[in-house]
């Protein structure tokens, strides 16, 4: 793993935006696989500085959004869905048609999870996978659990992941409590694995991901057995390293 530490969360957000934009450059049909929640929001905005400066074409990108939640409207506020397109997809040149997101509302949840399984494979595979890590290692709504969930399902959310959630919504009694998600498989298959963590809750499970067991209970750990992964952490996710 690539371990990487600055002392700011805007210097993380010019160094994952930088990132992500390289693998752009350097193949402009790049397939990027997509996280929301705060932590890339300084990546996304400085990949729109990016855009605006002229430094970087979207227009043949395809993109896969992580998870969603169930049974929330995608024009909420809080959906995934509307943070994508406030924050990044309202921003760049990339085509409606190229941007694909798990369907929380679907009929049939476990068919939507096959076709967005199906799409990624036709898309040719994720080329670069952006990835938060919750409090308790949970990457993308994959909860600390008895084994891996190998490809996209739905899940009930842990408890602490509602709760670390809830600061968006106006009350706790607001946050869904099952989720739509890409599975660890559909993760561990991306080509590069790009993870930002901030803030000192996130230290123990960085902790756990670089140097712990291999084990469901923190599904982050997996990632030991990629082979390109890199990590920006600021001071304080790194403090137990």
């Amino acid at each position: 793993m690539n371990v990487l530490v600055f002392d700011t969360e805007e210097q993380i957000g010019v160094a994952a935006g930088y990132y992500m934009c390289g693998q752009v450059l350097q193949k402009p049909d790049s397939v990027l696989g997509l996280a929301t929640g705060s932590t890339p929001l300084k990546a996304y905005g400085h990949m729109v500085s990016l855009y605006k400066q002229g430094a970087v074409d979207f227009s043949k990108v395809t993109t896969f959004n992580l998870d969603e939640y169930c049974h929330l409207d995608v024009k909420d506020k809080n959906s995934y869905h509307t943070f994508m397109y406030e924050n990044l997809f309202n921003h760049i040149n990339i085509p409606d048609e190229n941007i694909n997101f798990l369907n929380g509302n679907a009929w049939d949840l476990e068919a939507e999870c096959k076709n967005y399984e199906n799409r990624i494979k036709a898309a040719g595979g994720i080329d670069i996978q952006l990835l938060g890590i919750g409090s308790n290692g949970h990457i993308a709504f994959n909860e600390p659990a008895d084994a891996f969930q190998r490809w996209s399902h739905v899940v009930a959310l842990k408890q602490s992941t509602i709760e670390d959630n809830s600061r968006f919504f106006d009350s706790i009694d607001e946050v869904p409590t099952h989720a739509i998600t890409m599975g660890i498989g559909s993760i561990m298959q991306a080509k590069r694995i790009l993870i930002i963590a901030l803030g000192t809750k996130k230290a123990k499970a960085i902790k756990q991901l670089i140097d712990g067991n291999v084990t469901p209970e923190c599904p982050a750990s997996v990632l030991q057995f990629h082979t390109d992964v890199t990590l920006m952490l600021d001071r304080d996710a790194a403090s137990l390293l």
